[in-house]
């Protein structure tokens, strides 16, 4: 049986996947990301943030308001975006911190009836120059996130880890490492990270990821999608980001390939292209925000009908 909120749809003898999104980056406010995921016909959300506070650490009155309107306007979650261990948190910092972030979560997850959150591996650990320190503390990260994932696996939910700038997005090899030190966890592969993230086995100043190559190493290990595209300038230092297919994130032979494979997963568009959650730079205005999203949305679409 296919969950609620992740029904295909065949359209001109092609399975439409399961589609959702990040809406924070087309609008700040929950009725206002609802209304572009309902706009797109969608009824699923990745809920990330809401007036740019990440859903596990809103107020409790706030966050009801967020729950009650997903309800009361039949959008299922499709995972929860947390920021735990994120790119921004440091081993050095108490883990009670974590903990409670996770006990928080899990209280939201079952109020949302999602079952999928998304987590990552703490900071990597660099000198000034951007090197990365051959100690990064291994033992206290794997006991950190093996007490993060059974933690979530004692309450019948999965963290899937982000191949992003933590530990575990290094290098595919590193994701393989902590699968293997921390049982019970699944992944949620990005596109359109590894063109923008260093593969620490190069050597410094480093080179870039592959996409196809990361996640060819890791495909039986994924269980949601997040679709994005970017190259790095030809300064070989300034970000962009794209539509679909016009990166270097692969994004075409990846999904094709999940859709050979049978995927039942979601795909949730993530265009950082008019705002990035992490950048507070990347501004934009609320129509082209909506009007990117949409646009990304149906581009991806238009991708899958393609695929077939």
């Amino acid at each position: 049986m296919i969950p609620k909120g992740m029904e295909k749809v065949k359209a001109n003898g092609v399975y439409m996947k399961m589609l959702t999104g990040f809406a924070d980056e087309a609008a700040d406010g929950i009725l206002e990301q609802i209304a572009v995921i309902k706009k797109l016909g969608w009824n699923a959300i990745e809920l990330r943030a809401v007036d740019k506070i990440i859903a596990h650490d809103l107020p409790e009155e706030a966050f009801a308001k967020v729950a009650d309107a997903l309800d009361e306007n039949g959008i299922s979650v499709a995972c929860l975006g947390s920021g735990i261990a994120n790119w921004g948190t440091s081993l050095a910092q108490p883990f009670e911190q974590t903990r409670a972030t996770v006990l928080r979560t899990i209280g939201r997850m079952q109020r949302l009836r999602t079952n999928l959150v998304r987590i990552m591996s703490y900071k990597v650990i660099q000198d000034s120059d951007g090197r990365l320190m051959e100690d990064q503390l291994l033992t206290e990260r794997f006991e950190r996130m093996n007490w993060i994932c059974q933690t979530f696996l004692d309450q019948g939910l999965t963290p899937v880890h982000e191949n992003c700038h933590t530990f575990g997005g290094m290098s595919y090899e590193h994701t393989l490492l902590l699968l293997e030190k921390v049982p019970g966890l699944k992944l949620v592969f990005d596109t359109g990270n590894p063109p923008l993230t260093i593969d620490a086995r190069s050597s410094f100043p480093y080179s870039m990821q592959d996409s196809w190559d990361f996640y060819n190493n890791v495909k039986d290990h994924i269980v949601h999608v997040h679709i994005k595209d970017a190259y790095l300038d030809a300064d070989g230092y300034t970000e962009r980001y794209c539509y679909p297919g016009e990166g270097n994130g692969q994004v075409g032979e990846i999904v094709n390939d999940l859709v050979d494979r049978g995927y039942t997963g979601y795909y949730s568009i993530e265009p950082h292209m008019e705002v990035v959650f992490h950048d507070d730079s990347a501004k934009s205005t609320g129509t082209r925000r909506i009007n990117n999203f949409l646009e990304y949305a149906k581009r991806f679409e238009t991708m899958l009908q393609t695929i077939g």
